[in-house]
């Protein structure tokens, strides 16, 4: 009786302090889930709250595949999938994800349909489309360039997708990479005397048979990098706000005088070779000096010139080759 009597007095005190709002420890897996728990702010000045590192992503953008990729995160669902597997291939994607449509206009439907856990999104979306994605699952908005600042933006994104994929880890190596990149291709043209040399890289295109080129100003990544090797970029002509581009014809070429000229093209696409396409007679660019001199340099196919730091330690080595051969 006496024992039945004290685990009675027990009982009552438990039910007791329960009531008062005392509960028993979590179990492990909530205790687990709460642990794991990610709250970001990312670059809408919102809050994004997931129960863990997100697996199942889908992204709009090209740099943010890349930058998915290159953190070991294979991404469910990409934005044109053949257009990056051509202008990105330097970042080969390690899966075959579903393709949610254009970059500009993704699929909701498409995108609902893959369920995911977070899909990662740029301010190069329509603010109206943004909030559709917010209806079909956690949105990671992170700012697609920033001239002020191109590879501290490039860095930073990579930072808050690592942050949402549980993958700060390799986000931390990827960044010293590209640092001990930066180190070896500056000593590299250093040694070749062309530190400090003049420098002008540049996209153009072919529409309707008319020339249009894309100077890719201090303010661009590609150009931000190639200051970063000691290389001085010789453009005058102003960028955007975003991804530092400025325009310009085969006329302004005129002002760039004595450079080291490159660019990037695409087999792919035949109006992206103007310079080996339209150009080849045109009489303005064939009396450049950089023309007469040879010093034209077309670099390899698929190095995503806004992409990520794989894509940037790529194009380092590619500009190296082609100024030092």
């Amino acid at each position: 009786m006496r024992r039945l009597l004290l685990t009675a007095a027990a009982t009552a005190a438990a039910l007791t302090m329960t009531a008062c709002g005392t509960t028993e420890p979590a179990a492990d897996g909530d205790a687990k889930k709460t642990a794991e728990r990610i709250t970001i702010t990312d670059d809408s000045g919102g809050k994004l709250e997931l129960d863990g590192p997100a697996k199942k992503v889908v992204a709009t953008e090209w740099n943010v595949v890349e930058s998915l990729v290159s953190l070991g995160v294979a991404p469910v669902g990409v934005s044109d999938v053949k257009g990056y597997k051509m202008w990105a291939s330097a970042v080969p994607l390690k899966n075959e994800p579903k393709d949610i449509g254009t970059r500009g206009e993704p699929s909701m439907d498409t995108i609902a349909g893959l369920a995911p856990d977070l899909i990662v999104a740029t301010t190069d979306l329509p603010p109206a489309a943004v909030k559709q994605l917010r209806k079909v699952a956690p949105v990671l908005e992170i700012r697609a360039a920033d001239a002020a600042d191109p590879i501290g933006r490039m860095t930073k994104n990579l930072d808050l997708i690592a942050q949402a994929t549980g993958t700060t880890e390799q986000s931390a190596k990827l960044k010293k990479q590209f640092e001990a990149k930066i180190a070896e291709g500056r000593k590299a043209l250093a040694g070749a005397g062309l530190g400090g040399a003049r420098y002008a890289f540049a996209d153009g295109y072919v529409v309707s048979n008319q020339v249009s080129l894309r100077p890719f100003t201090s303010g661009s990544l590609i150009g931000a990098v190639s200051e970063k090797l000691g290389l001085k970029n010789a453009w005058t002509v102003k960028g955007d706000e975003a991804y530092g581009l400025g325009a310009t014809d085969v006329e302004g070429l005129t002002k760039l005088g004595d450079v080291q000229f490159a660019y990037i093209g695409n087999n792919g696409d035949a109006s992206s070779t103007p310079f080996t396409g339209v150009l080849a007679k045109d009489k303005v660019w064939t009396s450049l000096p950089f023309v007469k001199k040879n010093d034209v340099h077309r670099l390899p196919d698929g190095i995503w010139m806004f992409g990520g730091p794989e894509s940037m330690n790529t194009y380092i080595d590619a500009v190296v080759t082609a100024l030092t051969k």
